[in-house]
């Protein structure tokens, strides 16, 4: 089948949602189907050039993008913004006219991508599965200035650039009535987690023209990289100190801050690994100077993929500390399938984990410093938790692309 996807960002951009849709192409057409991703077009270097499914949509002599035009709304040009409307309609009817017939199409955004995928979907009598990638609430409030104004603004939008496509009306305007008016044009609602899953229920915000319950379809991993790391990995543990590792965006959401005040309160003897970058990083490094952590704390910057999964494998625990921000968690779900475990601060994505890691009491800095005593014990102990061994086959792309390919084939039928 022919499956077209719509991002807000073009998928070799930064970003957990891009990663995974590149993943998602990839996988597919090994299946035989075909896939087109429309986005907005990139303005500055692409971040993350996928070489292998490129080659093989190659093969398929599909072109596998169609770059919308856009604006770069980022100092560094890797973001950009398509605006919603006829000329937009218009762009992308013609890019994909000359492509063979669309079977389904896949919504993966939140914002404009969303809304040009729902107006194209609706044009053509297209059936719909959105993935809802964030809590757009919760994320907005994190990162936004004003985010009530924030809210209002994108509901307006929302209801403005769909009014030409059937669905529920819905007067409120909070994160879950912008939820819910996807999730009413779709015909599957999927999430990335079973906690983000629930919550989408509780809320109403399942498909409309489906089935009222949302499909739990996980981000996973690239089963190719993933053989690599297991088999470059550790044997055994190496001798030494325990060995933490710290990874992502550096943003006030991660809690990055916290964490390293609780290793200076935990006192372990440890060696601590912090991988990424973002806007905290200054005050991060100014933090474990005022702390005298440089000489259990390094920064390695972002690194490429396979060689964070190699930093991943080689440590004894990955430290996850966002709370109520993640709808998946990936970095704990990578650890577990290289056979580490993690210390994990939101309960939601330790219950999603099901064993092997050691869990955060509460979102206090004690707490955490107290679990980091503890997972710090064990280790030296050689009696630390692990990971449950069946998460490896369950996370493996290939398994969560045939698992999205049924979805695909239901709402087609």
């Amino acid at each position: 089948m022919h499956v077209v996807m719509f991002g807000d960002q073009h998928v070799e951009s930064l970003g957990g949602a891009q990663v995974s849709m590149r993943l998602q192409r990839r996988f597919l057409e090994r299946a035989g189907h075909t896939v087109t991703i429309v986005a907005p077009k990139m303005h500055g270097p692409r971040a993350g050039a996928d070489d292998a499914a490129l080659a093989l949509s190659e093969r398929q002599r599909v072109e596998p993008y169609v770059d919308m035009p856009s604006i770069p709304i980022t100092p560094d040009r890797e973001y950009s913004l398509s605006w919603p409307g006829r000329r937009t309609d218009r762009f992308v009817d013609d890019a994909l006219a000359s492509r063979p017939p669309v079977d389904v199409v896949h919504v993966q955004a939140d914002f404009w991508g969303a809304f040009i995928g729902h107006r194209f979907a609706a044009r053509h009598g297209l059936p719909v599965v959105h993935t809802m990638h964030n809590r757009v609430d919760v994320g907005i409030e994190a990162t936004a200035p004003f985010p009530r104004m924030v809210m209002r603004f994108l509901n307006r939008w929302q209801r403005r650039a769909l009014r030409e496509v059937a669905g529920p009306v819905e007067p409120r305007r909070d994160g879950w009535s912008y939820l819910r008016r996807f999730a009413g044009r779709s015909d599957a609602v999927t999430a990335p987690s079973s906690h983000f899953g629930r919550r989408l229920e509780q809320h109403g915000a399942v498909a409309g023209r489906g089935l009222p319950t949302v499909d739990v379809v996980w981000n996973g991993i690239d089963d190719d990289v993933l053989d690599a790391a297991l088999a470059a990995g550790p044997a055994v543990r190496a001798p030494g100190k325990p060995r933490f590792v710290w990874l992502g965006r550096m943003s006030p959401e991660k809690r990055l801050l916290p964490f390293l005040e609780a290793i200076a309160a935990s006192g372990v003897d440890a060696d601590v690994e912090i991988i990424g970058g973002g806007g905290q990083e200054k005050a991060a490094r100014r933090l474990v100077e005022k702390l005298g952590l440089t000489d259990s704390v390094s920064f390695s910057g972002r690194l490429p993929y396979a060689e964070t999964l190699r930093r991943i494998a080689a440590a004894d625990a990955v430290v996850q500390t966002s709370i109520g921000f993640e709808t998946q968690g990936m970095t704990v779900f990578e650890a577990a399938s290289l056979g580490t475990p993690a210390i994990v601060s939101d309960p939601d994505i330790g219950a999603e984990l099901g064993s092997g890691y050691w869990q955060v009491a509460d979102g206090s800095v004690g707490a955490l410093a107290s679990t980091l005593r503890t997972a710090a014990e064990q280790i030296v102990a050689g009696t630390g938790v692990s990971p449950d061994p069946s998460i490896r086959e369950r996370f493996r792309q290939s398994s969560r692309s045939a698992a999205m390919a049924d979805i695909y084939a239901r709402v087609s039928a």
